[in-house]
């Protein structure tokens, strides 16, 4: 058992995997940035905001102070917000360790940058090797209540992989191992993008059948994205691909599912935030990944109305009419199948 772990972040996700370090770890310690969650966790052992039934166990503590989170921890994981990331470490460097093994949970692209979450911690915190990414379809809601999921780890140096594995793993919690840091991370961001544009589609009448056009050809842009990173194609057909898409587009629990529900309904995407008190990762990411792919040539039609919709105030009908009107390409092109090359434009 590892002593001492710190969980920088205590959202939904951050507060749920606290359940799967408890058994391996003696002191979990989840640095909040709001004084009630941190009250609530140590005085009621539930955080007030978020998975609020849930009862974390009783090696958890929580606290707002940084040193006091991270002094002699021996292993971090990093689930803040993604348009909170950047400045977090920020105040965070002054007392992480330089070689305190990371891993980030956080998904998204960052906007103006195209920097993945790995790059923002390496960036602001240091160390290549000892940064790991983590992704699958893990709602936290169901990790709280035992259901059996999965999740894939990925770093480039497979000790810290498989640190991480032997930190969270347990029988109804299986985590896999793999090198490709980017073909998860871009994996994790852009699936919630598509999920927000089937919470739409759903809304808006959309039947099974289109549903499952959205979530193919989202994960053929996700694909696309991925290789043109210089990631892994078979990372999309796995857990932080396939699997993340599928729970995420489908699920109540998501975020960016429910989120595009509303907005189809008229709900705007300050008030939506508000009301729930989390970040639509995926209307974040549209933007993010839209000008990470341009920037590789690469097409990303579904993320594209995405943005349009969300941002540049097109009606849903006006961008479902120009997905339509594309002329269809071979189902694989851009993803280094044979006879195609990577960011190939189907146009």
């Amino acid at each position: 058992m590892a002593s001492k772990v710190v969980v920088i972040g205590s959202g939904s996700w951050g507060t749920a995997v606290t359940q799967l370090l408890a058994p391996h770890v003696d002191d979990v310690v989840i640095w909040s940035f709001e004084p009630e969650v941190a009250n609530g966790i140590n005085e009621n052992r539930h955080n007030p905001h978020q998975l609020t039934n849930y009862e974390v166990a009783p090696n958890v503590r929580a606290t707002c102070d940084f040193l006091e989170a991270t002094d002699g921890a021996e292993a971090m994981l990093i689930v803040v917000p993604s348009p909170f990331l950047r400045s977090t470490c920020k105040r965070l460097a002054p007392y992480a360790s330089s070689d305190v093994p990371i891993l980030v949970l956080t998904k998204g692209v960052e906007r103006g940058t195209g920097c993945l979450m790995a790059d923002i911690v390496e960036q602001e915190l240091g160390g290549h090797e000892r940064v790991a990414v983590l992704s699958g379809p893990n709602h936290a809601e169901e990790i709280c209540q035992s259901t059996v999921s999965a999740a894939v780890v990925a770093s480039s140096d497979p000790a810290v992989a498989n640190l991480f594995r032997d930190l969270l793993v347990c029988p109804v919690f299986r985590v896999y191992v793999s090198d490709d840091v980017r073909g998860v991370e871009i994996c994790a961001a852009e699936k919630n993008v598509i999920a927000v544009a089937c919470g739409i589609a759903a809304a808006s009448g959309a039947g099974d059948n289109t549903l499952a056009v959205l979530m193919t050809r989202g994960l053929a842009e996700v694909t696309r994205v991925a290789v043109a990173l210089g990631a892994d194609p078979l990372t999309c057909m796995g857990l932080a691909g396939m699997g993340d898409l599928v729970a995420t587009c489908t699920s109540q629990h998501s975020r960016n599912r429910t989120f595009g529900e509303a907005f189809a309904r008229g709900e705007s995407l300050e008030d939506y935030e508000r009301r729930t008190g989390m970040v639509v990762e995926g209307a974040q990411a549209a933007s993010s990944i839209l000008e990470l792919a341009k920037s590789k040539g690469v097409e990303v039609p579904i993320t594209q109305a995405v943005n349009a919709v969300l941002y540049e105030g097109m009606p849903v009908l006006d961008a479902v009419d120009a997905l339509l009107e594309r002329r269809p390409n071979e189902e694989f092109y851009g993803v280094g199948h044979e006879g195609h090359t990577r960011g190939e434009r189907s146009e």
